[in-house]
């Protein structure tokens, strides 16, 4: 997961640098006089000279587009009329942490006690990778996208989450974990309203945005680390729910901002035992 996400910023920075080309303006004023000191000519010359750098975006989602033509010329064009935009980017990327809801109690109940984790390092990670949408005007815009999403739950108990049973289903062990941490991945899809005030001085915008949004499962994981077994990895769907779906709310102002989700049904499919079971997740977003 750590590479992953390693590999994922290196990503942004990458396919999130455009050429920009900077215009100077440079004026100067000759004044040629006579021998008596008599002014004969002012003449201004003004010279525009052109240099190209680079700037990184994050998350535009389309506003900007920057096509360089070859070494002399750069076509840098910002568009807020209404339209339609799509492409591939690497925006609203969650970190944040993820807490489970038992029938409406932060409290888990006896049945699911075995699920007990820790709250601090029970988190949730997420971005999208692609989009496309409808700009109204440069101050909402609707757009579809589609991401990934992973909630990882770290386990208290020293058990192990089994595979290929008819409900959810574990064994209590011996060995002491180190590390016990139940993952689900899924493949998201969110229908983002985005609502953005006019830029300040510093080009950064208030943002306000949410919507709906689908989840597809796409793997589920057990990975385990003890003295007695070293580093192991379970993969199995474990009962996810194949397909979650919930709301999401996003605020922030220019890069950075809040991010929650909540989804409305089960964790979990064909285990009556964990019905009512639901997730929330929460953090931080980065790259509106």
């Amino acid at each position: 997961m750590k590479r992953l996400l390693f590999t994922a910023l290196l990503s942004a920075a990458a396919t999130g640098m455009f050429a920009q080309t900077v215009t100077k303006t440079t004026t100067s004023t000759t004044v040629v006089t006579n021998d008596k000191g008599d002014t004969l000519q002012v003449r201004t010359d003004t010279v525009k000279t052109k240099r190209k750098g680079f700037k990184f975006t994050f998350g535009q989602g389309g506003d900007a587009t920057s096509v360089s033509v070859n070494r002399r010329d750069t076509v840098e064009t910002v568009s807020k009329a209404p339209g339609f935009s799509w492409g591939i980017t690497f925006s609203r990327f969650d970190l944040g942490l993820t807490t489970l809801i038992d029938n409406g109690s932060f409290s888990l109940s006896p049945q699911n006690n075995f699920l007990r984790y820790r709250s601090w390092k029970s988190s949730n990670v997420g971005f999208d990778v692609i989009q496309a949408g409808y700009r109204f005007n440069s101050y909402f815009r609707i757009y579809a996208s589609a991401g990934f999403d992973w909630t990882h739950i770290r386990l208290r108990e020293n058990i192990t989450i089994l595979e290929d049973q008819p409900v959810l289903t574990y064994r209590q062990d011996d060995i002491i974990y180190s590390k016990n941490r139940f993952t689900s991945s899924y493949l998201r899809i969110p229908l983002t309203f985005d609502w953005r005030s006019a830029e300040n001085n510093n080009g950064k915008r208030f943002h306000l945005a949410g919507g709906p949004d689908i989840g597809i499962l796409l793997n589920g994981r057990v990975k385990q680390k003890s003295d007695e077994n070293g580093k192991e990895k379970f993969n199995d769907d474990f009962h996810f729910a194949k397909v979650r779906y919930g709301v999401f709310a996003r605020v922030g102002y220019g890069f950075t901002g809040l991010f929650a989700k909540y989804y409305f049904n089960d964790m979990f499919d064909n285990s009556p035992a964990q019905k009512g079971l639901k997730n929330l997740s929460f953090g931080l977003t980065f790259g509106f």
